[in-house]
C-alpha cells in the first residue's frame, strides 16, 4: 500500500528530523561569522605595510652584511686607482666577500678588508659628534655601506703571506723570497717621485699577511705601521673579506683586481748591505802595502842579482 505524500513535504527536501534543519538563529550565526572573516581577511593600506617593509629590510641587510657580503665605502686614496676614495669626495663602494676565506686561505693579489691589529695608528679620523642621533645614523650608515667605515678598518693589497720573505727593492721594484714582483696596480701620485720605500728583510710570521697600498708613496700600511717590520704584518684572522666588486657610483662598476704579483716574479741578485759592499775597498786598502813593500824589495833584489852578473 502506498502511503500519501504530505503536502507539506518539499518535493527537493528528504524529510530529515526537525533538530537537523537549519534555524534561524543559525542562520544568522552563519552569517555573522562570514562577516567577521570578511573583516580579518581584508588587506592592509600600502601605507601601513610600508613601515614593516622597511624594518624586514634593513634587519634582512643587516644580516646579510654581517655573514655573507658587506658594502664599504673608500675613505681615502691609499688604493688609488684600484679604488678610489679621498676626503671631502664621493669614496668607491666596494662589496666584500665574507665566506670566501672560510674556505681558502687569502693570498698574494687579493684586495682584503681587515680590522688593524693593536699596532696599527688609524689611517683615517673620522670626526666625533656628541649629538646621539647623528652618532646612531653615521653608525647605521655606515653598516649599510653609506657611511665611512669604522676608522679601525683598512682596506689593503696582499703582498706576502706567512713563511715568506719580503724586502724592498730592487730597481724599485718588492722583493719577496728573492724574487722581484710583478706589479702593474702600482699607482704613484703625480708631483710626488715613484720611489718605492727601502725596508730590511721582513720573514713574515705562520697566520699573518703583509699587505701594502696601491698608491705606494702615499699609504699607511706594513711598511710604516707599527714602527714596520714584523709589527706591520696583519693576522689572517683581523681579515673580514675580500673586496669583489664596485658597486657604487654607477661609472665605477666593475671587479676588483686580484692580479698574483708573485705569478711573474723574476728572481733577482739583491744588492748586499752597505758595509758589505765596502768590504773589497777595505780589503784592497789593507793590502796595498804590504804588496808594494813587497814588489820593492823584489825589485830591489832582481836589480842585485843583475849587478853581480855584470
Amino acid at each position: 500500500m502506498v502511503e500519501p505524500v504530505s503536502q507539506n513535504t518539499s518535493e527537493d527536501e528528504p524529510d530529515r528530523p526537525d533538530e537537523e534543519r537549519p534555524t534561524r538563529a543559525s542562520r544568522r550565526g552563519r552569517s555573522g561569522s562570514q562577516k567577521k572573516f570578511g573583516k580579518v581577511n581584508k588587506k592592509r593600506s600600502f601605507w601601513k605595510e610600508l613601515p614593516i617593509l622597511i624594518v624586514v629590510a634593513l634587519v634582512l641587510t643587516i644580516l646579510i652584511q654581517q655573514f655573507l657580503a658587506k658594502v664599504y665605502m673608500i675613505p681615502s686614496g691609499s688604493m688609488e686607482t684600484t679604488l678610489h676614495g679621498c676626503a671631502g669626495c664621493t669614496g668607491d663602494r666596494i662589496l666584500v666577500d665574507r665566506i670566501t676565506y672560510d674556505f681558502t686561505d687569502p693570498g698574494p693579489g687579493d684586495v682584503v678588508v681587515f680590522k688593524g691589529p693593536p699596532a696599527w695608528a688609524g689611517e683615517i679620523e673620522t670626526p666625533e659628534s656628541s649629538n646621539i642621533f647623528v652618532t646612531g645614523f653615521r653608525a647605521l650608515g655606515s653598516l649599510i655601506g653609506f657611511a665611512p667605515p669604522d676608522e679601525r678598518d683598512f682596506v689593503k693589497r696582499i703582498i706576502a703571506t706567512g713563511g715568506q720573505t719580503v724586502q724592498c727593492c730592487d730597481n724599485n721594484r718588492v722583493v719577496v723570497d728573492g724574487k722581484a714582483l710583478d706589479e702593474p696596480y702600482v699607482h704613484w701620485e703625480e708631483g710626488m717621485a715613484p720611489t718605492e720605500k727601502t725596508f730590511e728583510p721582513v720573514k713574515v710570521p705562520a697566520g699573518y699577511v703583509w699587505v701594502m697600498g696601491d698608491n705606494r708613496n702615499n699609504s699607511s700600511d706594513s711598511r710604516f705601521q707599527g714602527g714596520g717590520g714584523v709589527n706591520g704584518a696583519v693576522p689572517v684572522d683581523n681579515i673580514i673579506g675580500k673586496a669583489r666588486v664596485i658597486v657604487l657610483p654607477p661609472g665605477r662598476w666593475g671587479g676588483v683586481s686580484d692580479h698574483n704579483p708573485q705569478a711573474s716574479a723574476q728572481p733577482v741578485a739583491l744588492g748586499a748591505p752597505a758595509w758589505q759592499q765596502g768590504l773589497p775597498l777595505g780589503v784592497g786598502i789593507a793590502a796595498a802595502w804590504p804588496v808594494v813593500f813587497l814588489g820593492r824589495r823584489m825589485s830591489s833584489g832582481v836589480r842585485k842579482a843583475v849587478d853581480r852578473r855584470r
